[in-house]
């Protein structure tokens, strides 16, 4: 599960930045949310931070300490719509270790290396 600050802001981003799919969501009366989303068929949780429960975001740490990694058909097209929806480049889509690569930082302060194997 990815905690972040301002959770519903950020559903929001990863369906723009990767045309990740809602598959369930919850929003509570204080305005948090946790969502199940999927992004070609990956799962992966989003949750509002929670102090209380030692669950604390990127921006709260001050970085994180978990990289994604989002393996896509098209590398490419991936990369540059998660940077135009507002990801900041890492490091730019090139074949690299076998693999076409690239790396952003969404704007939750988590890692994405976004990408596919080499054939």
């Amino acid at each position: 599960m990815l905690s972040v600050r301002r959770g519903a802001q950020a559903v929001d981003f990863y369906k723009a930045a990767f045309g990740a799919v809602e598959l369930f969501r919850i929003d509570a009366e204080s305005g948090a949310v946790v969502a199940q989303l999927a992004v070609e068929g990956a799962e992966f949780w989003v949750a509002d931070e929670s102090p209380e429960h030692l669950n604390y975001s990127p921006e709260t740490l001050g970085g994180g300490t978990v990289r994604m990694v989002l393996v896509v058909e098209n590398p490419d097209a991936a990369f540059d719509q998660a940077v135009a929806a507002g990801a900041a480049i890492i490091g730019p889509v090139a074949n690299q270790h076998g693999w076409r690569l690239g790396r952003i930082v969404d704007p939750y302060g988590h890692h994405w290396e976004i990408g596919k194997p080499l054939r």
